[in-house]
């Protein structure tokens, strides 16, 4: 790019010197030959005006002068060096060498006078501008050149400064960041590197995070079986073969069911599914889980709020969304859980509140990380891995809708109708 930039600005400056130079060149030699003809004429009116003899009169140095009579012929003899008429004439007299500017006036006896100047002058000034411009050319494109080099060369320092940052910066070093010091181009181009690696920085750590949870979640189940495999090996009378496979059983369905989540969770990473566009009524969903849950446990579950709503999307995958919603507040909740769904323009909204103590302010912003329990002393049999919230965010996300938490105890689930057409946010 530095050579690119210096080759562009040393043609561009080039062609400008060369077309001024032949401008310039052109123009003094008219100006000069236009001066030379006006000192001809003004010389020649000069000796027109005399009374006297013009052929007698003596000339300047270099000066050629001719008297021609009415009918054009030379007064005096000799050849005619040139007539000009009212116009001057630039020839080369013969036996001079080199040319001349003539130019006449005619006098008061009806002869016409006439006067050449040399143009040697002209030529001479013209040829040494020419040789000037022949040396000053070439010099000012090399100068213009070494300048556009070096500024160039500053201005891309920086960006080569962070072109080697971001070389030496690998998967281990993403905290490291180009310096953005300046505030024009290059200090944006330094800010979008240094957001760009913070952006990864965050996603590697994330999975790494996420790695570690999800070992160690799997680390409890493969202990268990492993426990009572090892106890029923060593202590043969402790336990029977339906003992050892109803722990095994349990054990493995735990484990299927924690890693068929996070599959689903590794799958929204890499890449975004499209739902399939098949029409779900949300309402016959809600409030079949109304019913399970009111068989399940002893809270109430108000569902009058519930209208109407139809969305495109995975039946199956919307019906785990709302259960794992509900399925949280069930846990939190102290008497009742209240159930609504209502469509709003082209948004179908369900809402689902609790009366429990709700979320503290201060875990709000993380209710939905992965594999969060807000309560510690909670065991998993009943918090579970902490997957129920993130995976029925990704669940309403792959419907290009979203879940927040509008209350301490209410969360609110926004997705597309099939008013909006499918696929339309």
């Amino acid at each position: 790019m530095r050579a690119r930039v210096t080759v562009a600005a040393v043609l561009v400056v080039g062609l400008a010197l060369v077309g001024g130079a032949l401008i310039l060149v052109v123009l003094l030699g008219s100006v000069l030959t236009h001066q030379v003809c006006q000192d001809a004429r003004d010389r020649a009116g000069q000796l027109a005006v005399t009374e006297a003899d013009v052929t007698k009169l003596p000339s300047s140095t270099g000066e050629l002068v001719q008297v021609t009579d009415r009918s054009g012929r030379l007064v005096g003899g000799g050849a005619l060096l040139a007539s000009p008429g009212s116009q001057c004439v630039s020839v080369e007299p013969p036996g001079h060498g080199e040319d001349f500017v003539f130019a006449a006036a005619k006098a008061s006896s009806g002869d016409q006078v006439v006067v050449g100047r040399p143009l040697v002058d002209v030529l001479d000034s013209t040829r040494f501008v020419r040789r000037v411009l022949v040396v000053g050319v070439p010099l000012m494109m090399v100068i213009v050149g070494a300048a556009t080099w070096v500024v160039t060369g500053r201005m891309l320092a920086p960006v080569t400064a962070i072109r080697r940052e971001v070389d030496e910066i690998t998967a281990t070093e993403l905290h490291r960041r180009v310096p953005a010091t300046r505030r024009d181009e290059i200090g944006r181009l330094a800010g979008t590197m240094n957001r760009m690696l913070d952006r990864l920085q965050r996603s590697q750590e994330v999975q790494q995070r996420f790695v570690s949870d999800a070992a160690h979640e799997l680390r409890s189940p493969i202990a268990a079986i492993r426990q009572h495999a090892e106890v029923a090996v060593a202590h043969p009378e402790r336990t029977t073969t339906g003992e050892l496979a109803a722990t095994v059983l349990a054990e493995d369905v735990r484990m299927q069911q924690l890693v068929e989540d996070l599959l689903l969770l590794a799958s929204s990473d890499e890449q975004r599914i499209e739902p399939p566009h098949t029409p779900v009524d949300l309402d016959d969903l809600l409030l079949a889980e109304a019913k399970r849950l009111r068989s399940a446990t002893n809270l109430n579950v108000v569902t009058v709020g519930v209208s109407a709503g139809q969305v495109f999307g995975d039946e199956s995958a919307l019906a785990r969304m709302i259960g794992n919603i509900t399925g949280n507040a069930a846990r939190h909740a102290r008497s009742e859980i209240s159930l609504s769904l209502d469509e709003s323009g082209d948004s179908v909204v369900l809402t689902v509140a609790d009366d429990g103590p709700g979320i503290p302010p201060a875990d709000q912003a993380r209710v939905f990380d992965r594999f969060v329990r807000l309560d510690p002393a909670r065991s998993r049999a009943s918090g579970g891995a902490g997957l129920g919230l993130p995976i029925a965010t990704e669940i309403a996300r792959r419907h290009q809708g979203a879940i927040t938490l509008v209350g301490p105890s209410t969360f609110e689930i926004r997705l597309p109708s099939t008013s909006a057409g499918p696929g339309r946010p």
